[in-house]
């Protein structure tokens, strides 16, 4: 007989096992009789076929012979399929609850003889990292204290937690697990101003990885603190000078800690940035400014920053005849004889409008000091504004900077793409649908991206950014739109980052690729400048590419790159921002997989989610899900009345029937 006993099972689990090199015992009396008869605890592993994470780690650990061999010398090994024996994982599962750990699959247990348990979790990587120890490290602590102290084993629990927590920090290696990304994001929370908002001083910059990376946090822990902190500043942006009042859009910073006087110029990758915020903005505190400003600066993107080809432009000069922020500002006599005298006067009463101006003898347009706005006021304004802008528009224009760099349009693409689904705006999808196809038409060459692109002149090859970036936006639109086509783009970019740009020495993506003109030294950077790191939004869009695909190739490679930056963000967290939340996607990035009928309605309500803790998966059966996903065993069953199904860290769902349960599926 076979060392491996499952083969005679009837479960499509433990069958999918039945050719590891692991010496599986189904759950049994003889299973225990044989832990007795050696001495050895029982490992159980308990999980379902559909569980996208518990394929995950037989492919990492049971697949693995090292690996088997440990579990095979210290151990019986259990595998149970909870579907077939939903007893046994109630009883299990419940003991993990006692241990303070929380629930989810695959479970795994270790046992006495007696079928005790003594300690246990959910996944376990095959190696450390991000403050999870290691399966291997696991085998072989849990093995030694149980010889050791096999009659107090249940006193020793604590001594063991510490000796696992040891073996998952490396020495020499920065570990930044989820406790440490909690205490960053309250540490980067107090250094915010609570009289202004953004970081103390001046000046002031946006630093939307850091305000993303703290709302993340919040919304995960439910800490409304750190929620309303970015709630908060990008209020004050919202309301200040650095957001231009009657055309939409926000310029580069404020030279003040007010946002009062901004660098006037307009950036395509800030408005991307601060897009994404405003969606996420709007939908948890419901107040109806973020959306207005979402809008208004989707409005600008398509009045000024479309270019004929279809993509956006780079930027706008803060200049126009020959003088800083002329073409924005106004004096109050102006206004007024714009708007006439009582339409003026209530104008200026709201957007800080007087006769001697509020910087350089001139106004300024902000809200800054008008507190709350009636919908009322609010409708009254608004024609104003109107008129204003249509008065403006006569002036100098600053210069256009308008050629396409690809990867500030794949910035602005995820962000179009995301927001539209996640607010419903259809429109703004297919506005980034057309950007995207601009970009790769007159930038793609034999699978490779050009950085910039304008009359027809190409600067190739590009910048790992490029691919970075547009592999993100590939699957911002897989996500909201499901065509399968985006999701080849994606892959097709990360495989040439992959192939033309890695440091086989850091593991992290140098600058430039191979095969580009040499410099004195290669680039290679980690921190964030006003638009996030390469190295993260690589390291994201692979992320959440493995999840779309089922590739663990790719989730590997994230890991990689994350390993390597991670000691520097360890030092210098407030400039890696974007750092942070791809280490926040690795470790809680939720997996939503729609199958079969009313899939149009599970996605729908999928896309309602906020989009930077999910992924969105579409398939009408099993067979169309990536192999050993979330959903393929399940799927055919569920086709019928449609399902969807939620996997994160580490473990995964039983299935939802009810598209409008699945917010509480989802969580907070």
């Amino acid at each position: 007989m076979s060392e491996n006993r499952l083969s005679a099972e009837t479960s499509p689990y433990l069958l999918q096992h039945q050719d590891n090199p692991v010496h599986w015992w189904p759950w049994g009396p003889e299973a225990f009789a044989e832990a007795r008869r050696t001495g050895k605890p029982v490992l159980l592993s308990v999980g379902y076929a559909a569980c996208h994470w518990c394929h995950v780690m037989a492919h990492e650990s049971f697949e693995d012979p090292f690996v088997a061999g440990l579990m095979n010398e210290l151990f019986v090994n259990i595998k149970v399929d909870r579907e077939e024996r939903p007893d046994v994982d109630q009883i299990y599962m419940a003991a993990l609850y006692h241990l303070g750990e929380a629930g989810g699959w695959p479970l795994t247990m270790f046992l006495d003889g007696e079928g005790a348990p003594f300690w246990g979790g959910t996944y376990f990587p095959k190696t450390s990292r991000y403050g999870r120890p290691g399966f291997t490290d696991v085998l072989q602590q849990v093995s030694e204290v149980y010889a050791e102290s096999p009659d107090k084993i249940r006193q020793n629990r604590e001594a063991l937690l510490s000796r696992l927590a040891e073996a998952a920090r490396p020495q020499g290696q920065a570990v930044i697990g989820l406790k440490e990304l909690d205490r960053a994001a309250t540490q980067l929370a107090g250094l915010f101003d609570r009289v202004n908002g953004g970081l103390r001083g001046a000046p002031k910059f946006p630093q939307c990885g850091l305000l993303e990376f703290i709302w993340r946090t919040g919304a995960r822990t439910g800490d409304e603190s750190l929620r309303a902190t970015m709630a908060f500043t990008l209020n004050r942006m919202c309301e200040g000078g650095i957001y231009d009042h009657l055309g939409g859009g926000f310029s580069r910073y404020s030279v003040d800690e007010m946002w009062l006087v901004p660098h006037f110029e307009k950036m395509l990758y800030d408005n991307a940035q601060l897009l994404e915020l405003l969606a996420l903005a709007y939908r948890d505190t419901g107040d109806t400014l973020f959306l207005a400003r979402a809008r208004e600066t989707v409005g600008w993107l398509e009045r000024e920053m479309l270019t004929q080809e279809g993509a956006f432009s780079a930027s706008l000069d803060a200049d126009s005849e020959g003088h800083e922020g002329r073409f924005y500002v106004w004096t109050a006599r102006e206004i007024e004889a714009v708007l006439g005298a009582q339409d003026a006067a209530f104008f200026g009463g709201f957007y800080d409008v007087t006769p001697e101006g509020n910087w350089e003898h001139a106004v300024i347009l902000n809200r800054t000091k008008a507190g709350d706005v009636s919908a009322e006021d609010e409708a009254r304004l608004a024609p104003m504004r109107d008129t204003l802008l249509a008065a403006r528009a006569a002036r100098v224009r600053p210069g256009l900077d308008d050629k396409i760099l690809a990867d500030w349009n794949g910035l602005m693409i995820a962000a179009l793409a995301r927001a539209g689904a996640y607010l419903g705006e259809g429109a703004w999808v297919a506005l980034a649908a057309r950007a995207f196809g601009a970009v790769c038409r007159l930038m793609e060459q034999d699978g490779r991206l050009a950085h910039s692109w304008r009359a027809d002149k190409r600067v190739f090859p590009g910048l790992a950014g490029d691919h970075a970036a547009m592999a993100r936006a590939a699957i911002a639109l897989h996500e909201a739109t499901g065509e399968a086509g985006y999701l080849h783009k994606a892959e097709a970019f990360l495989e040439t980052l992959e192939r033309h740009y890695t440091d086989p020495q850091s593991g992290a993506y140098f600058l430039t690729a191979d095969d580009a003109d040499a410099l004195v030294v290669r680039p290679l950077a980690t921190m964030d400048e006003a638009q996030p790191n390469y190295q993260a939004v690589a390291a994201d869009a692979l992320l959440r590419l493995a999840a779309l695909t089922g590739r663990d190739d790719l989730r590997a490679r994230a890991d990689r790159v994350l390993d390597a930056v991670s000691g520097t963000a360890a030092k210098n967290a407030v400039a890696h921002g974007a750092t942070l939340n791809a280490l926040l996607t690795r470790l809680s990035l939720t997996e939503i997989a729609v199958v079969g009928a009313r899939q149009a309605d599970f996605a729908a309500a999928a896309l309602a989610l906020p989009f930077l803790d999910r992924v969105v998966i579409r398939a009408g059966s099993g067979e169309e899900l990536p192999a050993g996903s979330l959903a393929r065993a399940q799927a055919d069953a569920a086709a019928a009345s449609g399902a969807a199904f939620v996997c994160r860290d580490g473990a995964c769902s039983l299935p939802v029937t009810d598209p409008e349960a699945l917010k509480a599926a989802f969580g907070p």
